[in-house]
This record gives structure tokens, C-alpha cells and sequence, in this order.
């Protein structure tokens, strides 16, 4: 290989690198939801306690770390579907930039 076709490919591999992150923040912050007095994240983590929980109500710490109580179910719903819409979202964006690779 020459040196220009590695510096091509290293500059390739820079931009995808970079897209590639600029696609997590940018969906990262579609993922914060405000309900119920809190900020919330809509991750597999919170989504997975709330399911887990049994009780109508309970407590939870929010994303600032202050505790929230919260009516499980609204929030579960809100989450779930704040989740599937934005990684849907994200796969499709992904798929692109990989298919121009």
C-alpha cells in the first residue's frame, strides 16, 4: 500500500469513527425523559426495575440523584415506548452510515 491510500483509509475510518459517536450523543439525549417530578432515563436498567417492581408506587432515585416517588406503571409505559421509538430510530441512522462504509 502506498501512503496516500492509507491516509485515505485512516481519514475514512476517522469520519465513521466520528459519525459513529455522533450518533450516540445525539440519541442519548432522546433517551431523558422528564415525568412525575424527575428526570428519568429511558435504558434497559430503569426499565428492568420498573418491570421487576410490584408495588403501584415507589421511590426512585432520578438522574439528579434526588428521590422521586413515582406511579410505576405510568412511568414503565412512558419509558418503554420512549425507548422503543428512539432505538428504533438510532438502528435506522446506523444502518445507513454503515451501508455507506
Amino acid at each position: 500500500m502506498d501512503t496516500t491510500s492509507l491516509i485515505t483509509e485512516a481519514k475514512a475510518r476517522f469520519n465513521h469513527n466520528s459519525a459513529k459517536a455522533y450518533l450516540k450523543d445525539k440519541y442519548d439525549s432522546k433517551l431523558i425523559v422528564a415525568d412525575q417530578g424527575g428526570l428519568w432515563k429511558a435504558d434497559t436498567q430503569i426499565i428492568s426495575f420498573l418491570s421487576a417492581m410490584d408495588d403501584n408506587f415507589i421511590v426512585m432515585i432520578d438522574t439528579f440523584n434526588n428521590p422521586v416517588q413515582v406511579n410505576r406503571d405510568n412511568l414503565l409505559v412512558l419509558l418503554k415506548e420512549t425507548y422503543n421509538k428512539v432505538m428504533l430510530e438510532w438502528y435506522k441512522e446506523w444502518k445507513e452510515l454503515e451501508s455507506k462504509r
